[in-house]
């Protein structure tokens, strides 16, 4: 086992120390080129005090993710599906956060190029996952023995799974740090699911450089924000993580593993519902992280508890997959 885990902690050591040292001179250049955040009007007071901000630091990310991988991985079917729907993802969110740029205001791309894209990404994975990836077209309900076959509903259910985690991801990374350092612990759980997974070992070393490039990413992301990912960002670990679900047959346990994403996009869902239907707000703001600002939370207070579910989350859902192998 130590051998086996040495080249994946070489790979996400390689993408940590790349993303420390991209950073600083990605900052400068941004900063140079006024690339700036602009904050939403209706979003809490406190936060236009963060307007300006370099943002698309998902470049960051995905650079130094890609370039451990490329280099140490023999790059198998299922390790390029998922890194092909990151790649994606990511460019996808760059042209959202380039648009916010150029046209100076908070609302990027349309919502229909978004959908026709996510479509395009979703039918992309399902290819490569049932034609080249040798997975089929069943969804396992673990920690049982129960699967069901999808069968000409498997592309929708995956366009389902991709769309709903990008999202999920994108609504978190509202706070400093909050959607980085979640999907570093989501991703982690998926370094340990791969690592006693047969066969995956490419899919434990793109799940080990994206951890490392998170968590590169986060010594300048953390409260006060230096640089913030952007859609680039968000947008690309969604689809990291929609991908590693998909080709690990996880995709009902994502639930569990990426618990407090859930929570973010169940907060806005619940949100709209009660006001469009009852006119009355269940939260004081939505996503449910805004609602504690409002309630006089600090943000490094609401960052840290959120890290803490995210990893209990992790934990449990690491665990129950344990067992299904097991079993």
């Amino acid at each position: 086992m130590g051998s086996a885990s040495g080249p994946v902690l070489i790979a996400g050591t390689a993408s940590l120390l790349i993303s420390v040292f991209l950073a600083p001179k990605f900052i400068e250049f941004l900063r140079r080129r006024s690339f700036g955040q602009n904050i939403r009007e209706e979003g809490p007071q406190g936060h236009h005090t963060k307007a300006g901000t370099p943002t698309m630091g998902g470049i960051i990310i995905i650079l130094a993710v890609s370039v451990p991988f490329v280099i140490l991985s023999t790059r198998d079917w299922q390790s390029v599906g998922v890194f092909g729907a990151t790649i994606a993802c990511a460019l996808l969110g760059f042209a959202d956060d380039f648009t916010k740029i150029v046209r100076r205001r908070s609302l990027g791309l349309r919502a229909r190029t978004k959908l026709i894209v996510t479509v395009a990404i979703s039918l992309g994975l399902w290819w490569v996952a049932t034609q080249k990836g040798g997975l089929t077209s069943s969804v396992r309900l673990r920690p049982s023995d129960v699967s069901i076959d999808l069968g000409p509903l498997y592309p929708v259910f995956i366009y389902l799974v991709v769309a709903g985690t990008t999202s999920a991801v994108n609504l978190t990374d509202g706070l400093d740090g909050l959607a980085a350092g979640c999907g570093a612990i989501v991703l982690l759980a998926y370094i340990g699911i791969t690592f006693i997974t047969p066969g995956q070992r490419d899919l434990t070393f793109l799940a080990a450089c994206l951890v490392g490039a998170c968590i590169g990413f986060l010594w300048f992301n953390s409260f006060p924000a230096s640089i913030f990912m952007g859609d680039t960002g968000s947008l690309g670990l969604g689809g990291a993580i929609a991908g590693l679900a998909i080709m690990t047959n996880t995709e009902v346990l994502l639930i569990l593993l990426g618990g407090i994403f859930v929570i973010e996009a169940l907060s806005v869902l619940i949100q709209v519902f009660s006001f469009q239907t009852f006119r009355k707000r269940v939260f004081l703001m939505a996503p449910i992280h805004h609602h504690f600002e409002l309630q006089g939370w600090s943000e490094t207070k609401i960052i840290l508890r959120f890290w803490i579910v995210a990893a209990a989350f992790g934990a449990i859902g690491f665990t129950l997959y344990q067992l299904s192998i097991r079993g």
